[in-house]
């Protein structure tokens, strides 16, 4: 995490967020949504979903968006964001670089695009959204930076930690065998055995970035094959950190339905086409 940490604050230093932004620009406005919030997008990928809030009220300074439009952006945001170090942690799981950012950035401009669909056939979203908190400004100098990014790395290594120790008491009450019970339809509809069903519920409740090190771990493990982690890290990729950044999203004024049950949704269809066609099973050996 921290070289692509580092990459992405000198991509910030020079430019590179303004020259993403001013690339996505022509497709933005197809979505019903100013030119000027390819920038939240160009941050959200760049960065992460607390960056994009921050440029969004700025952005959104003396506007105001509704609630489909504004449900339109943050399914977008939450399904490409944190690109550099999320798709490092992809890549470690065996997920190449341009898998990641072809499901991630077109992906999440399709569901944006059946977002705006769909309000549009149903008549909904035209009220007025109501943003229900604003993020405090982040630090701008090298030394604040430096901060807040340790400040970040020490609370994933707790969290981690904690994790561990409790994914392993899991194990040792018999829980861990109900958890792979519970999440055995998504695990159909991904085609992985049943020993997935652990990290999968990290990466949906922690996410990429603070559920990284027990994703590596896990991949690096033998435990589940290198297929099933592919597909797992995938899947993952479109859905994760369901509670923290599906309420993110939702105090910039959003619908709950499509930022949470549309992108669950969503990521279960592409999952599904990916374990067929991408990542398909090997068929059985025939022994003579």
């Amino acid at each position: 995490m921290v070289p692509a940490l580092i990459i992405v604050r000198l991509l910030e230093q020079f430019g590179g967020t303004e020259a993403l932004a001013w690339l996505l620009s022509p497709l933005i406005s197809p979505l019903g949504l100013p030119n000027e919030y390819g920038l939240v997008w160009a941050a959200a990928m760049l960065t992460n979903i607390y960056t994009a809030m921050i440029v969004f009220y700025e952005v959104s300074a003396g506007q105001e968006l509704n609630v489909m439009q504004v449900s339109t952006l943050g399914v977008m945001i939450l399904i490409a964001h944190a690109l550099p170090i999320e798709g490092a942690v992809a890549k470690v799981l065996g997920v190449p670089w341009r898998v990641t950012l072809l499901l991630r950035v077109v992906g999440s401009y399709v569901l944006g695009a059946l977002c705006v669909a769909g309000f549009t056939l149903l008549e909904l979203g035209s009220e007025a959204a109501s943003s229900l908190w604003q993020p405090s400004l982040r630090a701008t100098d090298w030394v604040g930076w430096l901060l807040e990014q340790s400040q970040m790395l020490a609370s994933i290594f707790i969290i981690l930690a904690a994790l561990i120790a409790f994914l392993r008491l899991l194990k040792l009450v018999g829980l861990e065998r109900l958890m792979g019970v519970l999440l055995q339809p998504l695990m159909r509809i991904m085609t992985v055995s049943r020993d997935s069903a652990n990290v999968t519920i990290v990466g949906l409740m922690l996410g990429l970035s603070f559920g990284a090190g027990l994703l590596i771990d896990e991949g690096r493990s033998g435990r589940i094959s290198k297929r099933d982690m592919r597909i797992v890290a995938c899947f993952l990729g479109l859905c994760h950190s369901v509670i923290e950044d599906t309420l993110l999203i939702l105090l910039l004024g959003a619908d709950i339905v499509p930022i949470l049950v549309g992108r669950f949704l969503f990521s279960c269809l592409i999952i599904a086409l990916i374990a067929r066609y991408v990542y398909p099973k090997d068929p059985p050996r025939v022994v003579a």
